[in-house]
């Protein structure tokens, strides 16, 4: 469904992904885990066509898309959640999930809306709620019901977890492997490396920029330098 292939993208003069290539095929829950500062972040950036690579090429369901616009991205299917969040701070719930629906039809919007609240109970709870007033839990909630709201066939998620209590990881995790449950393939971004393995198909260990190890999740968690760097073992 994805592929990428020799991607190099730069901050001004520092090299930030350094020739990286990896692929995820339909269906599947891939991970990228690395410390801060590896590139992980700035390759969903570079699939997502905020930022650009130099060299190579990305493909998705067969198209290639380093040339395309962000918002034709979207719509061909690929969604991005970004890390912090970044929903719409002063807007409904409700009016936050419309935001997500740009790329559909508004005669769907309520069809798609209802199942989003049945992933996301709370979100039908709050729908009116300023979205700034929800906790870090429910805005991370809603960044990802917003995201699924443009129907996509791949869902990129960006630290899911990040600064949310253990009980809360659980539950966001448990709702990611439901959306893969019901057919969206996940690219997933994640420092907690432990959640992240549990619940993936393959992952890519990237550090300073390249990817160092690929394997199945099952192979990297039983991996002695997988363990020390990132599994606290």
């Amino acid at each position: 469904m994805l592929k990428v292939e020799d991607i190099n993208v730069y901050y001004g003069n520092i090299h930030a992904v350094k020739g990286v290539s990896f692929h995820v095929n339909e269906g599947e829950i891939v991970t990228l885990i690395g410390a801060n500062g590896a590139g992980k972040s700035t390759i969903l950036k570079t699939i997502s066509g905020l930022m650009h690579s130099k060299t190579g090429s990305i493909s998705f369901a067969g198209d290639n898309i380093s040339k395309v616009a962000p918002h034709s991205i979207v719509r061909r299917g690929l969604a991005h959640s970004p890390e912090g969040r970044r929903i719409f701070l002063q807007m409904s719930v409700r009016e936050n999930l419309e935001m997500g629906n740009y790329t559909q039809s508004n005669k769907t919007m309520r069809e798609r809306m209802e199942q989003i609240y049945d992933h996301f109970p709370r979100l039908k709870e709050r729908r009116k709620q300023v979205a700034g007033t929800l906790s870090g839990g429910e805005q991370q909630m809603l960044a990802i019901g917003r995201a699924l709201m443009s129907r996509p066939k791949l869902l990129m998620l960006d630290e899911p977890s990040m600064g949310l209590a253990p009980i809360l990881v659980l539950e966001i995790f448990k709702i990611i492997r439901e959306c893969n449950d019901a057919g969206v393939t996940i690219l997933l971004v994640e420092q907690n490396a432990n959640m992240a393995l549990s619940i993936s198909d393959r992952a890519y260990v990237l550090e300073t920029g390249t990817i160092a190890l690929e394997g199945s999740a099952e192979d990297l968690i039983s991996n002695d330098d997988v363990k020390k760097a990132y599994l606290g073992a």
